[in-house]
């Protein structure tokens, strides 16, 4: 495209002066028949460029389908009063050879060669006082590039706008990168009227109102369309083809097609180039400009999800065999070409990035070429390395800058993942699963993703059950089984914590592996704990706490002693309790732990809080918790900071802090799928409801509390719930069932030897003491009496009610069963034996399905048997049943 100015001095030999007529024959702007939608202050730079004296050349470049043509289109037609001599559109698709250049423009110009003087001069001296020359898709006669640095050089006056997939590197050259179109958060959508803003999603609604005049966006399409947007890079020219196929499919099928984009986004329309006619010709156009060399580079780096950097791609080359010398030169050539894009980070290298739709081509050249499953697995291979090389900088003082990097890779971690359990059941593939699992447990904890790390060690671990005693290094699933452990505990899976530790405990052992003993033995100690069975809680984790010290494996002494301190918390030995939180926190400083140091810190503050001791203490630890916890993005940390900034809010009087510090404390536990902490911080935020007058409200988060709680089988945690609910029911003058609920609470805190924490006793003993002076003497001891025969379930079901008969005792200490069952063990047992399937037993007991089967496979095994039919008549001959 060309825009020349006002003609002025002589006209050099050979060259005729322009008619009116000529000019106005250049002034050839094609028509446009649509609307430029959303570019009105990228129109507004180019146009300010281009004004600037000093600036000759002017290159818009960005990805096929992203504009370009249009915008210089529209800037050009912007400045027409500022260069009146004349326009000229020079379109340059059609050719390929770079010596057709100028004899294009010629022709486009009216110029024809004269006998006596080259075409090259005579259109040198035809442009010597022009002041604009715009040219259209430049990328493919690049070699062309030195006539045109000659012709500026010859052309003082002239300027040049271009349009091109890749930088023409001339002296003075001003690239303008054209972005895409502006896009929604797809997490934080407005209404449908502001969300039209959004230049993608008008120009989306413009173009399908073209084929479909009815078209509106509504309430029930808006996130349907902003996804579709989103899905397609803000891209004008896929928007326009996506769009256009809202006649026949309406915009949540339409989406649901965009899965295979490139095959949907197609156009009929006969008025527009081929290449622009489908986006796969589009992104063919790019690609087929590529030598060999980086046709193969662009195919590699469509395996990396959500962006790469340079050290990411090197990594990748050296897994594939091959020395990454190159690559820097490589990548750059791919940003000049507008296949890649940066973002600039503060510190280390910038994040290199490839538009998914780009990618979808990428990905269909590297399987077409191949390479798909070797790049794959380079891709894996890669992501391993940096994962195990994260995991030896998680404890130390470098945890948050490679949490920060492993989230980041989190979508390259999660192909890798991926493709890892899709080979199936093979040596090499299974144990990259396993060491990629075993290896992200800490990230997966401190940045709270929780399911989705159970998820894929489970499954990587089921795929694994029928090679663990062939082919998997027993080093790698006892790791595997630590990691899935971990992340069941913190989810107050217990049941299935105990699994994976007594599968993991022996392998460690036959392996002679001190640490990974210890481990194993520290988490048995956790579940034992949870389950009040106290003495064989605290001899389990001295045990773990012991071997630690042997092999110096100073960061599970440090959680050894915080467990430790977690049993004698719940005992009420408070000041034994923070003397470990304070032993374990200075093995934290001295490794430079910050997710350890926040953890302790929160647990300390937790225990000086409840023992009613130097209260101006907690404060201060649990601001240094937040600070620490929001640096390497902790959120258990954060919750439970929040969960007793509100208590601390709520005993003073502050109402409206207390409820959104504990508000987002719930948010974050439910986030983390943490029930505990969930239970919790329900329970804080029911009593400040209760504070703030909603009894109602209140009551209902502290039975959800206590249901939660009851789930997971915490004996001292329900005791407290019982506590909570009872003053919540008696503020509703419901003072029977409120006795009722203590009552039950006391025996179940005898049963374990639990105390109430000094910190609740003086709200306890005054709601006591209101009670009995409201109900009289004799009807509160009465129900009192009722509650402690009650176990948690019935107290919670008889709202003040005399309860029936039950077959079902209060609660004694656990009871020996044959073959070592346990209790969970029996009542599933007892289920089955009953008929139920897995899934009516998961129902019935509140569990997962998954843990079902876990529980199953572990009474098949202690009563060695192999059939439901043959359990359920060990069930009956020994009376379980």
């Amino acid at each position: 495209m060309q825009l020349s100015s006002r003609a002025s001095g002589d006209h050099p030999p050979g060259a005729e002066p322009l008619s009116d007529q000529l000019k106005a024959r250049f002034h050839n702007l094609p028509a446009q028949l649509t609307s430029l939608i959303g570019r009105e202050q990228e129109t507004q730079a180019v146009c300010s460029l281009l004004r600037r004296p000093e600036v000759r050349l002017v290159t818009l470049t960005g990805a096929g389908g992203v504009g370009k043509t249009r915008l210089g289109l529209q800037a050009a037609t912007g400045l027409l009063d500022e260069f009146a001599d004349n326009i000229c559109f020079v379109p340059l698709a059609p050719i390929s050879d770079p010596d057709l250049l100028a004899p294009t423009i010629a022709r486009v110009l009216g110029l024809k060669e004269t006998g006596d003087q080259p075409l090259l001069d005579l259109l040198k001296g035809s442009l010597r006082d022009k002041h604009l020359l715009l040219l259209d898709n430049f990328e493919q006669v690049l070699a062309a590039v030195p006539w045109l640095a000659d012709l500026l050089a010859v052309c003082p006056h002239l300027k040049i706008l271009v349009t091109s997939r890749a930088l023409l590197h001339i002296r003075g050259e001003h690239e303008f990168p054209v972005p895409s179109l502006a896009l929604p958060d797809f997490t934080h959508l407005p209404e449908s009227e502001a969300l039209s803003q959004y230049a993608a999603v008008a120009l989306f609604l413009e173009r399908a109102r073209a084929v479909k005049p009815d078209f509106q966006l509504t309430p029930a399409n808006t996130r349907a369309i902003a996804e579709i947007c989103i899905r397609l890079d803000g891209l004008p020219l896929a928007i326009e083809l996506a769009a256009a196929r809202i006649k026949l499919l309406p915009p949540q099928a339409l989406l649901a097609r965009l899965r295979h984009r490139l095959q949907v986004l197609t156009s009929a329309a006969q008025d527009v180039p081929t290449r622009q006619q489908t986006l796969r010709n589009t992104l063919a156009w790019s690609y087929d400009l590529l030598d060999a060399e980086e046709q193969q580079l662009f195919r590699r780096l469509s395996v990396f999800v959500g962006g790469c950097t340079l050290e990411a791609v090197e990594g990748l080359s050296t897994a594939l065999g091959e020395m990454p010398a190159d690559v820097v030169d490589g990548m750059a050539s791919r940003m000049d070409k507008s296949l890649l894009h940066q973002t600039e980070q503060e510190e280390g290298e910038p994040r290199l990035l490839m538009l998914e739709t780009i990618r979808e081509y990428g990905l269909e050249a590297l399987a077409s070429s191949g390479e798909m499953e070797s790049t794959r697995q380079a891709h894996a291979t890669y992501c391993l390395r940096l994962s195990e090389q994260a995991e030896l900088e998680l404890g130390g003082p470098q945890q948050a800058a490679w949490l920060e990097r492993l989230e980041q890779e989190h979508d390259n971690l999660r192909a890798a993942l991926q493709w890892s359990i899709e080979q199936g059941e093979t040596q090499q593939s299974m144990e990259m699963a396993m060491r990629l699992g075993g290896a992200l447990r800490l990230f997966w904890w401190g940045r709270g993703h929780l399911s989705e790390g159970r998820s894929f060690l489970e499954r990587a671990l089921a795929i694994g059950v029928s090679l663990a005693d062939t082919w998997i290094d027993p080093s790698v699933r006892a790791k595997a089984l630590s990691a899935a452990a971990q992340l069941a505990f913190i989810q107050s899976d217990y049941e299935r914590t105990e699994v994976l530790c007594e599968e993991s405990l022996p392998l460690y052992r036959e392996l002679g592996d001190q640490h990974g003993i210890a481990y194993s033995l520290y988490r048995l100690g956790n579940v034992a704990w949870v389950r009040s069975d106290t003495a064989k809680a605290r001899s389990l984790l001295e045990e773990a706490l012991a071997l630690s010290k042997e092999v110096d494996d100073k960061e599970y002494m440090a959680y050894s002693l915080f467990s430790l301190a977690l049993l004698a918390s719940s005992q009420g030995e408070y000041a034994r309790a923070c003397a470990l939180y304070e032993e374990g926190l200075t093995i934290h400083r001295e490794l430079g732990n910050k997710r350890g140091i926040a953890h302790t810190l929160s647990q300390l503050a937790q225990a000086l809080f409840v023992s009613h001791t130097d209260q101006a203490r907690v404060r201060s630890l649990l601001e240094e918790c937040l600070v620490l916890s929001r640096e390497v993005g902790f959120k258990e940390g954060i919750a439970a900071a929040k969960c007793l900034f509100g208590q601390l809010a709520l005993g003073q009087g502050d109402l409206v802090t207390a409820h959104s510090q504990v508000e987002e404390s719930v948010m974050l536990y439910k986030e983390m799928g943490h029930r505990h902490g969930t239970a919790e911080s329900l329970a804080v935020l029911g009593k400040v409801l209760a504070a703030q007058g909603d009894s109602a409200a209140a009551r209902l988060l502290s039975e959800e509390s206590l249901m939660i709680s009851g789930a997971v089988g915490e004996q001292w945690v329900i005791a407290a719930r019982l506590v909570g609910l009872g003053e919540v029911v008696a503020a509703q003058q419901k003072l029977e069932w409120a006795a009722q609920l203590w009552g039950a609470a006391e025996a179940l805190r005898d049963a374990i030897g639990v105390p109430i924490p000094p910190v609740e006793l003086a709200d306890y003993k005054r709601s006591l003491s209101a009670a009995r002076v409201h109900l009289g003497e004799r009807t509160f001891a009465a129900a009192w009496a009722q509650g402690r025969a009650m176990t948690p379930e019935q107290a919670l079901a008889a709202q003040g009610q005399k309860p029936a008969p039950s077959l079902t005792t209060t609660v004694t200490s656990s009871p020996t069963y044959p073959a070592g069952l346990t209790v969970r063990e029996v009542d599933v047992l007892r289920l089955v034996a009953g008929g139920l399937t897995d899934q009516q037993v998961a129902e019935k007991l509140v569990l997962s399905p998954r843990t079902v089967h876990s529980h199953l496979s572990s009474i098949y095994s202690k009563l060695g048997v192999t059939s439901r039919s043959a359990a359920t008549r060990y069930a009956i001959e020994h009376h379980l049943a």
